[in-house]
C-alpha cells in the first residue's frame, strides 16, 4: 500500500513561486513513478509533470513548461514541484499520484494524495 501526503501550496500572488510537496510512504515507492495533476471544478483532472523512479527524466504540460520543476529525493521518499512564474489560470486542486507503470502514472495512477489547493490571486 503507498501513501500519498501533500504539504504546501495556499493563496500566492500572480508572480509567486510556491513549492508543494509529497511524502510518500509504503515498502516499494521509491520505485514507483511519481507525479503532480491538478484540477478544477468542472473540468477533468490534468496531469501537470511526471518524474521517474529515479528522477532522471521528467515530462511536463505545455502549458507548465518552463516555469514548473518536478524533483524527488529517492532517500527520504519525497517529491516536490517548483512552480515559478505563476498565473492566475493555474488555480487548482494539486494532486500527488504514483504508479509503478509510468504509462499508467499519465492516465489513471494507481494512488492519489489528498489534494493542496493553490490559488494565484491576480
Amino acid at each position: 500500500q503507498v501513501q500519498l501526503v501533500e504539504s504546501g501550496g495556499g493563496l500566492v500572488q500572480a508572480g509567486g513561486s510556491p513549492t508543494p510537496s509529497c511524502a510518500a510512504s509504503g515498502r516499494t515507492v521509491r520505485r514507483y513513478a511519481m507525479g503532480w495533476f491538478r484540477q478544477v471544478p468542472g473540468k477533468e483532472r490534468e496531469c501537470v509533470a511526471t518524474i521517474n523512479w529515479y528522477g532522471a527524466s521528467t515530462e511536463y504540460l505545455d502549458s507548465v513548461k518552463g516555469r514548473f520543476t518536478i524533483t524527488r529525493d529517492v532517500a527520504k521518499n519525497t517529491v516536490a514541484l517548483q512552480m515559478n512564474s505563476l498565473k492566475p489560470e493555474d488555480t487548482a486542486v494539486y494532486y500527488c499520484a504514483a504508479d509503478y507503470s509510468r504509462s499508467a502514472l499519465r492516465t489513471y495512477p494507481g494512488y492519489w494524495g489528498q489534494g493542496t489547493q493553490v490559488t494565484v490571486s491576480a
